[in-house]
């Protein structure tokens, strides 16, 4: 089945992730209604639940990986234990945020438009963070596979220039992904409290 087609929406320059600090008050009105503050104090729906916990999980892991990254340009571990311990972490990573990320685009975004048409310039924002998103993911990518060809050439100032890259490549990507989820939660998690979830119809 083909994806629903995105609809046509003129988001204004001051919106774009890498420029905002935050979304416009006029889509930030369900979470007036349910503000930050008092989600540890009602009951999460299950969807709720599951997305702050994927977002969370985004956050440390991405974290992590720069930090392990910074232990490894200060002499902490060798090439070779570096590699073995970035590379399964960050085809995980890569794996999991595009997978999440499509299933927004395709599935919960058009659904949560639908059940709140109000909030249609909201997710046509989030859905164009996704491409910002994804443009530094496939920065990151590359950063890793030329990290892991330094490694095999055996040549240390290849390797560290390399690693040099991918630190200022995953911090390039940290500050728009939290800006991102940040953003996110602010209509979704409102949004799944007011109106249960659309997808599952509960």
């Amino acid at each position: 089945m083909a994806p629903p087609e995105k609809p046509t929406i003129t988001i204004p320059p001051g919106l774009a992730l890498d420029v905002r600090s935050g979304l416009p008050e006029d889509l930030l009105f369900l979470l007036q209604t349910y503000p930050r503050k008092r989600w540890p104090e009602v009951s999460l729906h299950e969807s709720a639940e599951r997305w702050l916990q994927i977002h969370d999980w985004f956050r440390q892991f991405s974290s992590s990986l720069l930090t392990g990254t910074t232990d490894f340009r200060e002499g902490k571990q060798s090439a070779a234990e570096f590699h073995r311990w970035l590379e399964p972490r960050l085809d995980t990573f890569l794996e999991f945020l595009e997978g999440h990320h499509h299933h927004e685009d395709s599935v919960y975004f058009p659904a949560f438009a639908k059940a709140e048409p109000r909030l249609e310039m909201a997710f046509a924002i989030l859905d164009r963070d996704h491409d910002a998103i994804h443009g530094r993911l496939a920065a990151l990518e590359a950063s890793g596979k030329e990290m892991r060809e330094a490694r095999l050439s055996a040549d240390a100032d290849r390797t560290r220039f390399a690693a040099d890259r991918l630190a200022g490549t995953l911090e390039g990507l940290l500050g728009p992904l939290r800006r991102h989820l940040h953003d996110e939660e602010d209509i979704v998690i409102p949004l799944l409290l007011d109106r249960g979830d659309p997808v599952k119809g509960a």
